[in-house]
Protein backbone atom coordinates (compact mmCIF):
# COMPACT_ATOMS: atom_id res chain seq x y z
CA UNK A 1 0.00 0.00 0.00
CA UNK A 2 1.20 3.26 -1.34
CA UNK A 3 2.03 5.79 2.14
CA UNK A 4 0.42 9.10 1.42
CA UNK A 5 2.25 11.81 3.48
CA UNK A 6 0.03 15.05 3.64
CA UNK A 7 0.68 18.38 3.25
CA UNK A 8 -1.43 20.95 3.95
CA UNK A 9 -1.41 24.73 2.90
CA UNK A 10 -3.84 26.44 5.42
CA UNK A 11 -4.50 25.03 8.57
CA UNK A 12 -7.70 27.06 9.81
CA UNK A 13 -11.18 26.39 11.06
CA UNK A 14 -11.98 23.67 8.43
CA UNK A 15 -8.45 21.54 9.30
CA UNK A 16 -9.57 21.45 13.13
CA UNK A 17 -12.68 19.72 12.92
CA UNK A 18 -14.03 19.06 9.42
CA UNK A 19 -10.90 17.59 7.41
CA UNK A 20 -7.95 17.33 9.37
CA UNK A 21 -8.07 14.72 12.11
CA UNK A 22 -9.67 12.63 9.08
CA UNK A 23 -6.32 12.30 7.17
CA UNK A 24 -4.49 10.57 10.07
CA UNK A 25 -7.27 8.11 10.23
CA UNK A 26 -7.15 6.12 7.13
CA UNK A 27 -5.00 3.62 6.18
CA UNK A 28 -1.86 4.17 4.54
CA UNK A 29 -2.38 8.09 4.94
CA UNK A 30 -0.65 10.46 7.22
CA UNK A 31 0.21 14.34 8.18
CA UNK A 32 3.45 15.11 7.81
CA UNK A 33 3.68 18.96 7.53
CA UNK A 34 0.81 21.77 7.85
CA UNK A 35 1.54 25.43 6.46
CA UNK A 36 0.62 28.92 7.17
CA UNK A 37 1.66 32.50 6.21
CA UNK A 38 0.89 33.21 9.88
CA UNK A 39 4.14 31.51 11.76
CA UNK A 40 2.10 31.15 15.72
CA UNK A 41 -1.08 29.36 13.41
CA UNK A 42 1.39 27.15 12.00
CA UNK A 43 3.69 26.36 14.96
CA UNK A 44 0.18 25.66 17.38
CA UNK A 45 -1.54 23.49 14.64
CA UNK A 46 1.74 21.92 14.60
CA UNK A 47 2.22 20.81 17.81
CA UNK A 48 -1.17 20.57 18.79
CA UNK A 49 -2.13 17.61 16.18
CA UNK A 50 1.39 15.90 16.50
CA UNK A 51 2.59 17.36 12.91
CA UNK A 52 6.60 16.86 12.45
CA UNK A 53 7.09 20.33 10.38
CA UNK A 54 5.52 23.43 9.79
CA UNK A 55 6.00 26.12 6.86
CA UNK A 56 5.54 29.77 6.23
CA UNK A 57 6.03 29.15 2.42
CA UNK A 58 3.75 27.15 0.67
CA UNK A 59 6.64 26.51 -2.29
CA UNK A 60 8.90 25.16 0.73
CA UNK A 61 6.47 22.39 1.65
CA UNK A 62 5.39 21.46 -1.89
CA UNK A 63 9.22 21.23 -2.48
CA UNK A 64 9.41 18.64 0.94
CA UNK A 65 10.16 15.41 -0.38
CA UNK A 66 8.28 14.16 2.69
CA UNK A 67 5.13 15.50 1.01
CA UNK A 68 3.81 13.35 -2.01
CA UNK A 69 0.14 14.80 -1.59
CA UNK A 70 -0.87 18.27 -0.99
CA UNK A 71 -4.34 19.20 1.09
CA UNK A 72 -5.05 23.18 0.55
CA UNK A 73 -7.56 24.85 3.09
CA UNK A 74 -6.60 28.82 2.04
CA UNK A 75 -9.56 31.01 0.13
CA UNK A 76 -10.64 30.08 -3.27
CA UNK A 77 -8.11 32.80 -4.87
CA UNK A 78 -5.25 31.04 -3.83
CA UNK A 79 -6.82 27.66 -5.19
CA UNK A 80 -6.24 27.58 -8.21
CA UNK A 81 -2.03 28.44 -7.65
CA UNK A 82 -1.48 26.38 -5.26
CA UNK A 83 -3.02 23.47 -7.34
CA UNK A 84 -1.05 24.00 -10.07
CA UNK A 85 2.11 24.61 -8.38
CA UNK A 86 1.52 20.99 -6.43
CA UNK A 87 0.54 19.59 -9.66
CA UNK A 88 3.32 20.32 -11.79
CA UNK A 89 5.63 19.30 -8.73
CA UNK A 90 4.16 15.51 -9.01
CA UNK A 91 1.66 15.83 -5.87
CA UNK A 92 -1.65 14.56 -5.80
CA UNK A 93 -4.21 17.54 -5.06
CA UNK A 94 -7.25 17.86 -2.49
CA UNK A 95 -8.60 21.42 -2.62
CA UNK A 96 -11.37 22.96 -0.30
CA UNK A 97 -14.65 23.88 -2.08
CA UNK A 98 -15.06 25.78 -4.29
CA UNK A 99 -12.29 24.78 -6.62
CA UNK A 100 -11.32 28.37 -7.41
CA UNK A 101 -12.99 31.68 -6.96
CA UNK A 102 -14.40 31.69 -10.55
CA UNK A 103 -14.93 29.53 -13.46
CA UNK A 104 -11.89 30.52 -15.76
CA UNK A 105 -9.65 29.33 -12.91
CA UNK A 106 -11.19 25.71 -12.69
CA UNK A 107 -9.96 25.13 -16.53
CA UNK A 108 -6.80 26.22 -15.51
CA UNK A 109 -6.52 23.73 -13.02
CA UNK A 110 -8.39 21.16 -15.13
CA UNK A 111 -6.02 21.63 -17.53
CA UNK A 112 -3.01 21.49 -15.81
CA UNK A 113 -4.49 18.28 -14.29
CA UNK A 114 -4.56 16.60 -18.08
CA UNK A 115 -1.07 17.75 -19.02
CA UNK A 116 0.90 16.55 -16.02
CA UNK A 117 -1.56 13.59 -15.67
CA UNK A 118 -1.96 14.58 -12.02
CA UNK A 119 -5.09 14.15 -10.23
CA UNK A 120 -6.78 17.04 -8.71
CA UNK A 121 -10.13 15.86 -6.04
CA UNK A 122 -12.07 18.71 -4.26
CA UNK A 123 -13.68 18.41 -1.33
CA UNK A 124 -17.59 18.18 -1.94
CA UNK A 125 -17.75 16.04 1.17
CA UNK A 126 -22.10 16.11 1.34
CA UNK A 127 -21.80 13.67 -1.50
CA UNK A 128 -20.48 11.06 0.56
CA UNK A 129 -22.24 11.70 3.82
CA UNK A 130 -24.99 9.34 5.05
CA UNK A 131 -27.39 12.01 5.31
CA UNK A 132 -27.19 12.64 1.50
CA UNK A 133 -26.52 8.86 0.19
CA UNK A 134 -30.51 8.64 2.08
CA UNK A 135 -32.05 11.89 0.00
CA UNK A 136 -30.16 10.10 -3.14
CA UNK A 137 -31.55 6.16 -2.64
CA UNK A 138 -34.88 8.20 -2.08
CA UNK A 139 -35.11 9.06 -5.32
CA UNK A 140 -33.02 6.52 -7.09
CA UNK A 141 -35.98 4.41 -6.08
CA UNK A 142 -38.25 6.89 -7.18
CA UNK A 143 -40.46 6.90 -4.21
CA UNK A 144 -41.99 10.18 -4.86
CA UNK A 145 -42.27 8.83 -8.37
CA UNK A 146 -40.59 11.32 -11.67
CA UNK A 147 -39.23 14.16 -10.42
CA UNK A 148 -41.35 17.64 -11.76
CA UNK A 149 -39.18 20.63 -9.87
CA UNK A 150 -36.66 21.32 -7.30
CA UNK A 151 -36.29 24.31 -5.03
CA UNK A 152 -33.66 25.67 -2.91
CA UNK A 153 -34.51 28.60 0.03
CA UNK A 154 -32.25 29.52 2.23
CA UNK A 155 -31.74 32.80 4.67
CA UNK A 156 -30.32 33.79 7.58
CA UNK A 157 -29.44 36.77 9.80
CA UNK A 158 -26.35 38.97 9.26
CA UNK A 159 -23.47 37.75 11.31
CA UNK A 160 -21.60 39.44 14.21
CA UNK A 161 -18.63 39.82 11.72
CA UNK A 162 -20.88 41.67 8.96
CA UNK A 163 -21.05 44.54 10.65
CA UNK A 164 -17.10 44.89 10.62
CA UNK A 165 -15.26 47.98 8.99
CA UNK A 166 -14.67 47.32 5.56
CA UNK A 167 -10.76 46.09 6.58
CA UNK A 168 -11.83 43.85 8.95
CA UNK A 169 -14.33 41.95 7.08
CA UNK A 170 -14.09 37.95 6.74
CA UNK A 171 -12.67 36.83 3.79
CA UNK A 172 -15.80 34.89 3.06
CA UNK A 173 -17.09 38.80 2.33
CA UNK A 174 -14.24 39.69 -0.06
CA UNK A 175 -15.49 38.87 -3.84
CA UNK A 176 -11.68 39.20 -5.29
CA UNK A 177 -10.37 36.51 -2.32
CA UNK A 178 -13.76 34.75 -2.09
CA UNK A 179 -15.27 34.43 -5.40
CA UNK A 180 -18.43 36.48 -4.57
CA UNK A 181 -20.11 36.87 -1.06
CA UNK A 182 -21.48 34.48 1.44
CA UNK A 183 -23.68 32.91 -1.57
CA UNK A 184 -20.00 31.57 -3.37
CA UNK A 185 -19.21 30.11 0.10
CA UNK A 186 -22.33 27.88 0.82
CA UNK A 187 -24.74 27.81 -2.71
CA UNK A 188 -21.74 25.52 -3.95
CA UNK A 189 -22.22 22.62 -1.55
CA UNK A 190 -26.47 22.82 -2.28
CA UNK A 191 -25.68 22.95 -6.33
CA UNK A 192 -22.78 20.28 -6.14
CA UNK A 193 -25.67 18.27 -4.35
CA UNK A 194 -27.83 18.75 -6.60
CA UNK A 195 -25.95 18.13 -10.02
CA UNK A 196 -24.58 14.95 -8.16
CA UNK A 197 -28.70 13.79 -8.30
CA UNK A 198 -29.87 15.18 -11.41
CA UNK A 199 -26.94 15.58 -13.69
CA UNK A 200 -25.00 18.69 -14.74
CA UNK A 201 -27.18 22.32 -14.99
CA UNK A 202 -26.85 23.37 -18.33
CA UNK A 203 -28.46 26.51 -18.00
CA UNK A 204 -28.33 29.32 -15.46
CA UNK A 205 -29.69 32.77 -14.93
CA UNK A 206 -29.65 35.31 -11.68
CA UNK A 207 -30.37 38.08 -10.00
CA UNK A 208 -28.56 39.18 -7.07
CA UNK A 209 -28.51 42.56 -4.94
CA UNK A 210 -27.14 44.35 -1.75
CA UNK A 211 -30.30 44.91 0.41
CA UNK A 212 -29.02 45.32 4.08
CA UNK A 213 -25.43 47.31 2.61
CA UNK A 214 -23.18 45.76 5.22
CA UNK A 215 -20.67 45.33 2.97
CA UNK A 216 -19.99 45.83 -1.18
CA UNK A 217 -20.46 41.88 -1.35
CA UNK A 218 -24.34 40.22 -2.67
CA UNK A 219 -26.41 39.62 0.32
CA UNK A 220 -29.81 38.33 -1.70
CA UNK A 221 -29.44 36.07 -4.47
CA UNK A 222 -32.61 34.45 -6.81
CA UNK A 223 -31.41 32.15 -9.83
CA UNK A 224 -33.30 29.90 -11.98
CA UNK A 225 -31.89 26.82 -13.65
CA UNK A 226 -32.32 23.66 -15.99
CA UNK A 227 -30.58 20.44 -15.94
CA UNK A 228 -29.31 18.11 -18.53
CA UNK A 229 -32.21 15.83 -18.65
CA UNK A 230 -34.60 18.72 -18.60
CA UNK A 231 -35.23 19.28 -15.20
CA UNK A 232 -35.48 22.84 -13.89
CA UNK A 233 -35.45 24.28 -10.66
CA UNK A 234 -35.38 27.32 -8.73
CA UNK A 235 -32.73 28.79 -5.74
CA UNK A 236 -33.23 31.79 -3.55
CA UNK A 237 -30.36 33.16 -0.93
CA UNK A 238 -31.17 35.54 1.87
CA UNK A 239 -27.64 36.41 4.02
CA UNK A 240 -29.42 39.67 5.77
CA UNK A 241 -33.09 38.42 7.08
CA UNK A 242 -34.69 38.38 10.18
CA UNK A 243 -33.87 35.66 12.13
CA UNK A 244 -37.89 34.35 11.81
CA UNK A 245 -37.18 33.93 8.65
CA UNK A 246 -34.39 31.84 8.92
CA UNK A 247 -34.52 28.47 6.86
CA UNK A 248 -32.01 25.97 5.52
CA UNK A 249 -34.08 24.07 3.45
CA UNK A 250 -34.25 22.14 -0.66
CA UNK A 251 -37.83 20.63 -1.63
CA UNK A 252 -37.69 17.82 -4.35
CA UNK A 253 -41.13 17.52 -5.83
CA UNK A 254 -42.18 14.88 -7.56
CA UNK A 255 -45.44 13.47 -9.34
CA UNK A 256 -45.95 10.87 -6.46
CA UNK A 257 -44.55 12.56 -3.37
CA UNK A 258 -42.23 15.56 -2.16
CA UNK A 259 -38.94 15.36 -0.24
CA UNK A 260 -37.37 18.00 1.64
CA UNK A 261 -34.21 18.31 3.56
CA UNK A 262 -31.37 20.63 4.57
CA UNK A 263 -27.93 21.07 3.26
CA UNK A 264 -25.99 22.56 6.67
CA UNK A 265 -27.96 21.63 9.77
CA UNK A 266 -28.52 18.26 8.77
CA UNK A 267 -32.71 18.63 9.73
CA UNK A 268 -34.84 15.23 9.57
CA UNK A 269 -35.27 14.78 6.00
CA UNK A 270 -39.27 14.73 5.26
CA UNK A 271 -40.47 12.45 2.64
CA UNK A 272 -44.27 13.40 1.98
CA UNK A 273 -46.57 11.09 -0.35
CA UNK A 274 -50.31 9.80 -0.32
CA UNK A 275 -49.37 7.46 2.10
CA UNK A 276 -48.55 10.36 4.98
CA UNK A 277 -45.42 11.86 6.08
CA UNK A 278 -42.28 9.67 7.51
CA UNK A 279 -39.66 11.66 9.18
CA UNK A 280 -36.12 10.11 8.86
CA UNK A 281 -33.09 11.17 11.06
CA UNK A 282 -29.96 9.96 9.50
CA UNK A 283 -26.90 10.89 11.67
CA UNK A 284 -23.10 11.95 10.10
CA UNK A 285 -19.50 11.05 11.23
CA UNK A 286 -17.73 13.08 13.65
CA UNK A 287 -15.50 14.43 11.26
CA UNK A 288 -17.72 15.07 8.49
CA UNK A 289 -15.15 14.41 5.37
CA UNK A 290 -13.84 11.18 6.49
CA UNK A 291 -15.78 9.51 4.25
CA UNK A 292 -15.07 11.22 0.85
CA UNK A 293 -11.02 11.60 2.29
CA UNK A 294 -10.76 7.76 2.88
CA UNK A 295 -12.74 7.56 -0.76
CA UNK A 296 -10.05 10.15 -2.14
CA UNK A 297 -6.80 8.21 -0.67
CA UNK A 298 -8.41 4.83 -1.86
CA UNK A 299 -7.77 6.09 -5.23
CA UNK A 300 -4.70 7.59 -4.70
CA UNK A 301 -3.76 3.74 -3.38
CA UNK A 302 -4.91 2.26 -6.49
CA UNK A 303 -7.96 0.38 -5.81
CA UNK A 304 -10.70 2.88 -5.44
CA UNK A 305 -12.19 5.13 -7.75
CA UNK A 306 -13.42 9.06 -6.45
CA UNK A 307 -15.81 11.18 -8.42
CA UNK A 308 -15.05 14.19 -6.43
CA UNK A 309 -12.87 15.57 -9.04
CA UNK A 310 -11.89 19.12 -10.27
CA UNK A 311 -13.66 18.17 -13.56
CA UNK A 312 -17.15 17.41 -11.84
CA UNK A 313 -16.38 20.55 -9.62
CA UNK A 314 -15.82 22.79 -12.33
CA UNK A 315 -19.60 22.87 -13.17
CA UNK A 316 -20.53 24.43 -9.93
CA UNK A 317 -18.33 27.29 -10.50
CA UNK A 318 -20.02 27.92 -13.98
CA UNK A 319 -23.39 27.91 -12.47
CA UNK A 320 -22.31 30.71 -9.95
CA UNK A 321 -20.54 33.16 -12.32
CA UNK A 322 -23.49 32.64 -14.26
CA UNK A 323 -26.17 33.22 -11.55
CA UNK A 324 -23.92 36.60 -10.89
CA UNK A 325 -23.74 37.75 -14.12
CA UNK A 326 -19.49 37.52 -14.08
CA UNK A 327 -20.59 36.67 -17.67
Amino acid sequence: MKLLRWGFIGCGEVTEKKSGPAFNLVDGSKVVAVMSRNKEKARSYAERHDVKKWYTDAQELIDDPDVNAVYIATPPSSHATFAILAMRAGKPVYVEKPLAANYDDCTRVNRVSEQTGVPCFVAYYRRYLPYFRKVKDIIRQKTIGDIMNVQIRFSCPPRDLDYSAAGSLPWRLQPDIAGGGYFYDLAPHQLDLLQDLFGIIIEAEGMCANRAGLYAAEDSVSACFRFENGLTGSGSWCFAGHKSAKEDKIEVIGDKGMLCFSVFNYDPIQLVTSEGTTSITVPNPAYVQLPLIKNVIEALQGFGTCSCTSISATPVNWVMDRILGKF
